[in-house]
């Protein structure tokens, strides 16, 4: 999608005065909150789903200065719907990246729900979020997938601004052993991310169709000049590794100056990652992008159950390990937005102090 049309300045007149995104008041952040010229961290975090949704939750809480880029590689549910009929990329990922950076004011929080909000019907409308519908909308009216997720970001007001890894939809492929319960040992190719997500069977590697997508320029420019570069937590196979398919992404990893944290899942994922330990998290990360180099892997301290294990696999990556108690008190493997926020805190500041912020 390129170009613009005379509908945005009709548009722009219905967003609050003030309130977050790009095009703020001079002196606010993209959150509206005052902001120090010099004294926040840029962060770019990678991602997709709930993963990311945690860790921007935390990320917004530190900074004002964020950028989230998430993958676009969904095809279930609504956004899998709308991606069949309308031929859009799917809106799912972004619309929950969005809904994390809302602030905990009442706007924020009243956006927050609004937009995650489903339609229960017994007709068509039936599971639709609203905020698919919306992001949908402005990019068939402004024909421009990112200026309408920053029109998006400021109605909300975002504290941060949320970016597809693409500008064109992405079919997700896996080889997977035994995804037939009947052929264990047979590899099969399984597509698409709902399905890739659920097989009963051992991941062996994935891939995108088409095997060389271009990426968004605004979010190789945001890895560029970021001081930190956050990838993880989230889906293994079908929402961390695909950044690292898209091949501008990947150079971008691979050039930045910025630092760079992995941020580990709390525990191993049924069907995707069934059984992995926090080193095979690495493991296989690596085999889709043997030269990235990581500074920090942060794990909870709860789901590690070697260190040295652990250390031994993040060297390979020229990276040092964090522990810190970042889940939920309630035992779900959630990650608790405070304690991801003290723990991302704590590693901005003592792994290397890039840029003028501190």
């Amino acid at each position: 999608m390129t170009g613009r049309t005379p509908r945005l300045s009709r548009l722009r007149r219905v967003v609050p005065e003030g309130r977050g995104g790009r095009g703020g008041r001079p002196g606010e952040s993209r959150g509206g909150r005052p902001r120090r010229r010099g004294t926040q961290p840029k962060v770019v975090a990678l991602g997709g789903g709930m993963g990311l949704s945690a860790s921007l939750a935390a990320l917004r809480r530190i900074t004002g200065d964020l950028t989230a880029v998430v993958t676009v590689a969904d095809d279930g549910g609504s956004s899998g719907r709308l991606r069949d009929e309308l031929g859009v990329l799917p809106p799912g990922d972004l619309r929950k990246a969005l809904a994390a950076l809302c602030g905990d004011d009442d706007w924020g929080q009243t956006w927050a729900r609004v937009i995650q909000h489903r339609f229960q019907s017994q007709g068509e409308m039936h599971g639709h979020a609203v905020g698919n519908l919306l992001i949908v909308a402005l990019w068939e009216q402004l024909g421009d997938h990112v200026q309408a997720l920053d029109l998006v970001g400021k109605l909300l007001g975002a504290q941060g601004r949320v970016l597809p890894m693409s500008a064109v939809p992405l079919e997700l492929q896996a080889l997977v052993k035994g995804h037939d319960p009947d052929r264990p040992e047979d590899v099969d190719t399984v597509r698409g991310q709902a399905t890739v997500a659920l097989t009963p069977g051992e991941v062996q590697s994935v891939h995108l169709v088409p095997h060389d997508p271009p990426a968004v320029p605004e979010a190789v420019d945001a890895v560029l000049d970021a001081d930190w570069v956050v990838l993880g937590p989230g889906s293994w196979f079908s929402s961390v590794i695909p950044h690292l398919l898209v091949p501008e992404l990947l150079d971008a990893l691979t050039q930045t100056k910025a630092r760079r944290v992995l941020s580990l899942n709390l525990a191993p994922q049924p069907g995707e990652t069934e059984g992995f330990s926090p080193q095979r998290h690495l493991e296989v990360l690596g085999r889709h992008a043997p030269k990235l180099a990581l500074d920090v892997v942060l794990a909870d301290e709860a789901a590690v159950p070697d260190r040295d294990v652990l250390t031994d696999a993040a060297k390979r990556f020229g990276a040092a390990v964090e522990l810190a108690p970042v889940a939920r008190a309630d035992g779900t493997p959630r990650h608790d937005p405070e304690l991801l926020a003290a723990a991302y805190d704590r590693i901005f500041r003592m792994h290397g102090r890039i840029g003028p912020w501190r």
